[in-house]
């Protein structure tokens, strides 16, 4: 299976491009496939096909904003997943483990609770962002010693940063009245119901930092597969490498954790799929990983507003009920055939 990853990424592409459409076309005004398409052609100025004028203003004040914000949080949870499983060096590794996903987490938290309103509707995503970069950069910087950063270390750090930053989101919580407690309870739990253009056009650069930036590393991910010492030898700086991984992870992770809330197991499961179909090189990894992430965000984000119509399951909610039985599966298939991880 695994030679066949040159087809990898177009199949992905297309299979992205086929779920954007249906998910586009479902919901409580269902919209034909040839309706969507039509609608996309006719914003780009080409007067095909037929679309109603309702359908029209559905699509791109509602749909439309929700699906790109789907494939952004995907590209971003996808690549980030991928690049830290490269740089530690194993398939469990995901951007939770540096504290990012509960930086964050505390850092909206906080602007709920205490009514910090500095910077307006952008208070909490702006808080969140700021909450996950200072949060991963103290684990970083407590990792050091002798101007180095052992792996070992970089994780320990991140746990116990992850349980005081979850101290924090309880004490935050207990003091929380109802109003914020829903407030909370809804951020906590991950969506993309408050998706606006707005908010897309703030992602995007984060987006765009793991399609065009992320993919300079993979050549020293790979060396790094052979061993920090190894790596070294072959001339990869690995500390530098380490340093911006963390560095970027952190930007792409906490920006959709500010747009959606916390949406877990994307980047574990996602690039540990991409890993056993297409093998571990990094060049390929990346953005299969970031095609993957998104078909997967946006396939479940039309799941969980469609399942239980008119309720919406939340997305976070979703994505670890099927996340974490499917994560089992790859393991035990994986531990069965090779006798050992991926």
């Amino acid at each position: 299976m695994r030679r066949h990853g040159r087809w990898l990424v177009p199949v992905l592409a297309l299979g992205l491009l086929a779920v954007c459409i249906l998910a586009a076309g479902i919901g409580a005004v269902r919209i034909p496939p040839s309706e969507v398409v039509a609608s996309l052609l006719h914003k780009a100025g080409l007067d095909v096909g037929y679309v109603s004028e309702q359908n029209h203003a559905v699509l791109w004040a509602i749909r439309f904003p929700r699906v790109v914000l789907g494939i952004l949080v995907g590209v971003c949870l996808g690549c980030a997943g991928a690049a830290m499983q490269g740089v530690f060096g194993n398939p469990l590794a995901e951007p939770a483990v540096i504290g990012v996903s509960s930086g964050a987490a505390i850092g909206a938290v906080a602007a709920i609770v205490l009514g910090i309103t500095s910077f307006g509707s952008w208070t909490v995503t702006a808080f969140a962002f700021l909450g996950g970069l200072v949060t991963t950069l103290t684990v970083y910087l407590l990792s050091r010693s002798n101007g180095r950063t052992e792996v070992v270390t970089l994780i320990l750090t991140g746990v116990a940063v992850n349980a005081l930053a979850g101290a924090g989101i309880g004490m935050l919580t207990f003091i929380a009245d109802d109003a914020e407690l829903r407030s909370i309870t809804f951020w906590n739990l991950g969506s993309l119901g408050g998706a606006n253009w707005d908010v897309i056009w703030a992602l995007l650069p984060f987006a765009l930092i793991a399609l065009f930036v992320l993919p300079f590393y993979a050549r020293s991910l790979d060396l790094l597969a052979l061993g920090e010492r190894g790596a070294r030898h072959l001339g990869v700086d690995t500390e530098r490498v380490r340093l911006g991984i963390v560095v970027l992870t952190a930007l792409l992770v906490g920006a959709a954790v500010a747009a959606a809330g916390v949406v877990g197991f994307i980047g574990l499961v996602v690039p540990h799929l991409i890993r056993l179909i297409a093998g571990p090189r990094h060049a390929l990894l990346l953005p299969a990983g970031a095609l993957l992430g998104a078909i997967v965000t946006v396939a479940a984000d039309l799941a969980s507003r469609t399942v239980a119509l008119p309720a919406e399951v939340p997305l976070g909610v979703l994505t670890a009920l099927l996340g974490a039985p499917f994560f089992l599966w790859l393991l035990r298939r994986t531990r069965s055939k090779q006798g050992g991880w991926a």
